[in-house]
């Protein structure tokens, strides 16, 4: 059963250029962690509410960032063992330079995939 982890990461606004840089450089080490399924880094950009899911609308656009912008890393792996040297190496390599462009610590939210 694969084993996943969500991340979310709240920027501060004035990071946001140096948290994508750092991400994207930071992609191809991650990619390269051992039992690795799949990676995905996304950028909270649109909302919905119950009105447009009523209706079949599509989600909005958000215009603005009042306190940070929301990241989300998600990523998948074959073990729970592989998934825990990944972090491993995470810490010791690009955590500092992440936890500077954060307004607080990161939520993760861990567990094996249903489906």
């Amino acid at each position: 059963m694969p084993f996943t982890e969500l991340c979310i990461y709240q920027v501060k606004p004035q990071k946001i250029a140096e948290f994508e840089a750092l991400m994207l450089e930071a992609k191809d080490f991650l990619e390269k962690q051992e039992g690795l399924l799949l990676l995905r880094l996304v950028k909270r950009g649109y909302h919905i509410d119950m009105e447009q899911i009523k209706e079949g609308l599509p989600p909005l656009r958000i215009t603005r960032i009042v306190k940070s912008m929301k990241y989300m890393l998600y990523w998948e792996f074959d073990t729970k063992e592989n998934y825990g040297a990944a972090q491993k190496n995470l810490y010791a390599s690009y955590w500092k330079p992440i936890e500077k462009c954060l307004i607080a610590p990161h939520d993760k939210y861990l567990g094996e995939s249903l489906f």
